[in-house]
């Protein structure tokens, strides 16, 4: 590997780690430094380096010094984040907006980092009873962004030409993908080309606010 994508692999993996920590995404970074998406995520994919005056920047965001976004220093040890991370809550999706989109959110919930499951993840609202008793009606669901599951897990699926996501449990028979809900009075929905779906993540686990 030569030194110079050598390099950009440190800034890639120490920026991730501080981004992590800190509990922000690759769009936060680029909104509150008023730097392109692109930019701030071809540093994250080790595709490009950042220039000195944007490394001084971005050590002054994450509070840091320079050397610790330039240097691969040992990571066995690190000092536990006690700040809550924001996790979004997908509301309406926005017609061809990537699920992430944060026109797609409707506010945030507060979580503590060391709960959350490695990779992206958002909130589902539970809107009505056909998930329960396993998941309640107005319960928040922790979604892992993933487009599979396996089968018999509860996965977020977009439904009604992708405008809205719902919770259902996958079963997989054959070629045949079924969506079935936990409460025996609605019926299973079978993914045709009539009627589309895609999952767009598992579900981990769920919380109420009481």
């Amino acid at each position: 590997m030569s030194s110079q994508q050598q390099m950009k692999d440190i800034m890639a993996n120490n920026l991730k780690k501080h981004a992590s920590k800190k509990g922000v995404f690759q769009s936060d970074i680029a909104k509150e430094l008023d730097l392109p998406e692109t930019t701030v995520s071809n540093w994250f994919k080790a595709k490009t380096y950042p220039r000195p005056d944007k490394i001084q920047m971005l050590a002054d965001y994450f509070k840091i010094n320079r050397s610790d976004l330039t240097e691969d220093k040992p990571s066995n040890i690190y000092e536990a984040p006690i700040h809550p991370v924001k996790v979004p809550i997908l509301g309406k999706i926005a017609c061809g907006l990537p699920i992430c989109a944060e026109e797609n959110f409707e506010g945030y919930r507060y979580e503590m980092p060391d709960i959350l499951p490695r990779g992206e993840v958002y909130y589902l609202e539970a809107k009505g009873n056909s998930m329960e008793p396993t998941i309640p009606n107005g319960s928040f669901v922790l979604i892992r962004k993933q487009d599979d599951v396996e089968n018999g897990e509860i996965a977020a699926v977009q439904v009604n030409g992708d405008t809205e996501a719902t919770l259902k449990r996958v079963k997989k028979q054959g070629g045949v993908i079924m969506l079935m809900p936990d409460n025996p009075s609605y019926e299973p929905l079978i993914i045709t080309a009539s009627t589309p779906a895609r999952i767009i993540g598992k579900a981990v686990r769920f919380t109420r606010d009481l």
